[in-house]
């Protein structure tokens, strides 16, 4: 124990007196550590975000969607032109569904597009509304911040009531409170009884897995939605005026257990692939096939990071190598008189051994230090930029810092033990 002791802080010392060379050395450690840290931590962000976003879909939920067919509604030259495009889901669909999928089925709620423009006042946006029953609150995992969502009781009276997303209520009521505020879907006017939370999905790769943005939907009941909006929505875009004849636009099925969605997919697949050749105005989401796939994604992503880190400390060893040789070469009289002074081999070798692990340790706690701190930093400042420091990079890093250092320091340290004593001595 003493001599391990004495070693170390000889080892010490000796760092002490190339106080700028030891930091020039460990400095490929501390930045490659760093990089790392930072790197894992984007990394491990960016995939949770994604991986909530995907679960706030519902995992258990399969989206039948209606879509516009690709080659529909042409129109001629630059001139203005009117058009009716019948697509999509129907009520024999839904009537279908219900039929042959009451088995291990929780919920099937469908969602009926309406209107054109929501108004309140003289602000305007393009509508994002939709009919639908009490439990796409479930389903979809909506929650609401102020007022109440659609009950039972609003079906049955056909109320011309609405709940409407946090950016409607951004910006259609950015100084007032919504709720009980009057809100217009084309000539429609509809009391506001609730506001919705904010939803993850909110632009970018969120908003393109459910193909728009929640946060701008607003909610009405379904049989208000046949009995006033009927199945004709008119679009205005580009010197066209379009009516697009959709009687459902989306059908929520939500599954009973993980372990059946994909076999029910499939067969909601074929159902749909019989009565809408070739699957032209239809399209399946499956929020758990997207899991995986993210979740697959994900691990592809750590071995990637782990194989940058891998290269980062390569160069990093590469560096205390390459001091440690010179070192020897500086230092051959210095190892000539411990020699002579009763020194083994064995002692020459823990005194460098020493020194590397010493300084590929001290960097990698830099590293580690200013790898977290810079995370944390980005973490604060940019909240689309989110970071997760897992503990589990933080201690690879420590201990492969550390291994880099004996490994790096090896070589060096047994060149530096095998010299010839006498010939140590008499080098100048």
């Amino acid at each position: 124990m003493t001599f391990m002791i004495e070693t170390i802080l000889m080892g010490l010392q000796n760092l002490r007196l190339h106080l700028l060379r030891s930091i020039l050395t460990t400095s490929g450690i501390v930045f490659g550590i760093a990089a790392v840290i930072v790197m894992v931590s984007i990394g491990e962000g960016s995939t949770r975000e994604a991986l909530r976003q995907i679960e706030s879909l519902g995992a258990t939920n399969i989206i039948v969607r209606s879509q516009k067919p690709a080659q529909s509604g042409q129109q001629q030259g630059g001139q203005q032109s009117s058009f009716v495009q019948s697509f999509g889901i129907t009520r024999a669909d839904l009537a279908v569904i219900r039929e042959h999928f009451d088995e291990g089925i929780e919920q099937i709620v469908p969602v009926k597009a309406i209107g054109g423009q929501l108004l309140k006042g003289d602000l305007v946006m393009t509508s994002q509304a939709f009919g639908t029953i009490p439990e796409l609150k479930n389903v979809a995992n909506l929650r609401v911040k102020r007022g109440r969502y659609l009950v039972q009781a609003d079906m049955e009276r056909k109320a011309l009531v609405a709940v409407i997303g946090s950016e409607v209520a951004r910006a259609l009521f950015p100084f007032e409170d919504p709720i009980d505020q009057t809100l217009r879907i084309d000539h429609a006017a509809l009391k506001v009884i609730g506001v919705l939370e904010p939803v993850g999905l909110s632009g970018g790769a969120g908003a393109a897995l459910i193909g728009r943005d929640l946060n701008l939907d607003v909610h009405i009941p379904l049989t208000t939605a046949r009995a006033v909006f009927g199945d004709q929505v008119i679009r205005r875009e580009s010197g066209s005026t379009e009516a697009q004849n959709v009687e459902v636009s989306e059908i929520y099925v939500k599954v009973a257990s993980r372990e059946r969605v994909m076999i029910d997919a499939a067969r909601l697949h074929r159902v749909m692939a019989v009565r809408h050749d070739g699957m032209k105005d239809v399209v399946l989401i499956v929020p758990f096939e997207l899991l995986e796939m993210a979740k697959a994604k994900a691990r592809t992503g750590r071995v990637v990071s782990a194989a940058i880190a891998g290269v980062s400390l390569l160069v990093g060893g590469i560096g205390i190598m390459n001091i440690m040789l010179a070192s020897v070469t500086e230092r051959t009289r210095e190892i000539g008189i411990r020699r002579a002074l009763g020194a083994t081999q064995k002692h020459i070798v823990w005194q460098f051994l020493i020194e590397t692990s010493v300084l590929s340790s001290i960097g990698g706690v830099i590293g580690v230090v200013i790898g977290v701190s810079i995370s944390l930093t980005m973490d604060w400042r940019f909240a689309d930029l989110p970071t997760v420091i897992t503990g589990w990079s933080v201690a690879i890093a420590i201990v492969v810092a550390t291994l880099t250092g004996l490994i790096a320091g090896v070589y060096p340290a047994r060149r530096a033990a095998l010299q010839d004593p006498i010939v140590a001595l008499r080098h100048d």
